[in-house]
């Protein structure tokens, strides 16, 4: 895989920067942590050599000084507001997010519940988090946010809050996903803190938009693209240009909500330290680019991929995403960008017409080399082209069978036989389980095993919606992949996932 972004560089400076931060205060900063800490794929993707865990080791540099306070909205606990990516409610994440905090050593300071409704569902979680010996901390709804900016930085506003007490001179403020009111704490705690006499300082972490980069670079489309369904737009911010004369990008609701924010720092202490929103930032990413061309040929992909997987997306459940195709259709047009165009895209769609119109895969490996699997008796599309993508990678001669058809048999029969599946072809994880048993008695299978680590960051398409097992283990070996929004049986009216 080419590099564009240089990680260990992004490591040293950004925490660096987040450290003259903290010294900008009385020594004590609130840090609102945007997007993801853990596994953020999207920027491994659009910056290749930016590895999913950057902003977790750019932390652990910061361990002695930092806790991390978590963030949950009561209605979301009451909804049971689901992550899409990880399939479990945002009150069960807060459990994972402080178990992954606390495997690393990063100190889990307390949790505050926002919105905050006596219901017997919130207590309960606060009670259960309170048994494990995590402070739980209630934040309440305040009539006229965020406009009524006299009435929340008054006694019966912010005032009305629970004091967050906090150890550490920096304070991570991060929660399961948006909404959650992260920044509304924040400034609660600045409120209390400058009570107190502290004059603590408040800063935004988010890695996207990139500030300084021009405004339609293709890395910063790829975060429009990536937040299509929230309609989120990057704009020019306007206050930075007028106080600086430089230009900056942000996104429409950091730019929307900057008055209300300067207004209310204001009021806290007496003056605003920020003249914009992108003053607010701490933001170092775009600083660390080293191939400017790698990183918008990445962001150009990821717009693709998150187009079809839009269209996918629809097809599937049937819902109208009409707003964020057509979203997703102007960024492409902006980008240059049309569907097929890809390498990945034709071999797979050339193999298809070549095998009668049978659903095909196609893998584009790092050195640009493409191999293709069709669908076939004993393995599906997906797991034929994975096959010869090992293979490839190995030096193995195609025709080479490295699992045999006597070995895959006994599973085709307990699956169709006594697990109930219509389907005897062997998914990408059984074909992977099979590769392992042979490998123990053949070299070959064993030399194609350890090939997996080389398909991380590999494009792989396919002609037809896969089933989630087989997108599953092909996004946990690092894979990108896109399908056409088809089915291999078009005339059913169910389809598994």
């Amino acid at each position: 895989m080419k590099i564009g972004f240089d990680n260990n560089k992004y490591l040293t400076m950004q925490s660096a920067h987040i450290r003259e931060r903290i010294a900008q205060f009385d020594n004590k900063l609130y840090l609102e942590f945007g997007g993801k800490l853990f596994d953020d794929y999207h920027a491994a993707r659009v910056l290749p050599g930016f590895q999913p865990d950057s902003k977790l080791q750019m932390l652990l540099q910061l361990k002695d000084q930092a806790e991390v306070v978590v963030v949950i909205s009561a209605e979301d606990i009451l909804s049971s507001k689901m992550r899409g990516d990880y399939g479990i409610s945002y009150d069960m994440d807060v459990l994972r997010l402080i178990d992954a905090f606390q495997g690393v050593g990063l100190l889990v300071g307390s949790v505050c519940v926002t919105m905050y409704t006596p219901a017997p569902e919130v207590q309960a979680f606060e009670s259960r988090l309170n048994a494990q010996g995590i402070r739980t901390f209630r934040h309440y709804k305040i009539a006229g946010y965020p406009n009524d900016v006299a009435h929340i930085v008054s006694d019966e506003g912010y005032g009305k809050n629970e004091f967050i007490e906090t150890r550490r001179p920096l304070v991570v403020v991060t929660a399961p996903g948006p909404g959650s009111g992260k920044m509304a704490v924040c400034l609660s705690q600045l409120y209390h803190e400058h009570k107190r006499g502290v004059k603590a300082g408040y800063a935004k972490f988010e890695t996207f938009p990139i500030w300084n980069l021009p405004l339609k670079h293709p890395v910063n489309l790829a975060y429009e693209a990536a937040t299509a369904d929230l309609n989120d737009v990057n704009m020019i911010d306007p206050f930075h240009l007028e106080a600086y004369g430089k230009t900056a990008v942000n996104y429409n609701r950091d730019i929307e909500i900057f008055p209300v924010l300067h207004a209310m720092f204001e009021l806290i202490a007496g003056e605003s330290p920020y003249r914009s929103p992108t003053d607010m930032g701490v933001n170092m990413a775009g600083n660390c680019i080293v191939d400017d061309e790698v990183c918008c040929e990445a962001s150009r992909k990821e717009i693709l991929r998150r187009y079809l997987k839009c269209l996918c997306s629809q097809k599937a459940d049937g819902a109208a995403r009409d707003s964020e195709r057509y979203k997703l259709e102007l960024l492409l047009n902006q980008a240059g960008l049309t569907v097929g165009s890809r390498a990945v895209e034709q071999q797979a769609h050339a193999r298809s017409e070549r095998t009668g119109g049978l659903p095909a895969a196609a893998i584009e490996l790092a050195d640009g080399t493409i191999v293709t699997g069709k669908t076939g008796p004993l393995l599906g599309a997906a797991s034929s082209a994975l096959l010869n993508a090992l293979k490839r990678l190995a030096g193995i001669d195609q025709e080479v069978e490295l699992v045999s058809a006597r070995a895959i048999e006994p599973i085709q029969t307990l699956k169709t036989n006594y697990l109930g599946s219509r389907n005897p072809r062997l998914h990408t994880d059984e074909i992977l389980i099979a590769l392992s048993s042979s490998a123990a008695e053949n070299e070959l299978a064993a030399a194609a095993l350890h090939q997996l680590p080389q398909l991380k960051g590999c494009d792989v398409h396919s002609t037809v919606i896969l089933s989630s097992v087989d997108s599953d283990i092909l996004n946990k070996l690092g894979m990108y992949l896109t399908c056409d929004p088809a089915y291999e049986e078009e005339d059913r009216m169910y389809h598994k996932k």
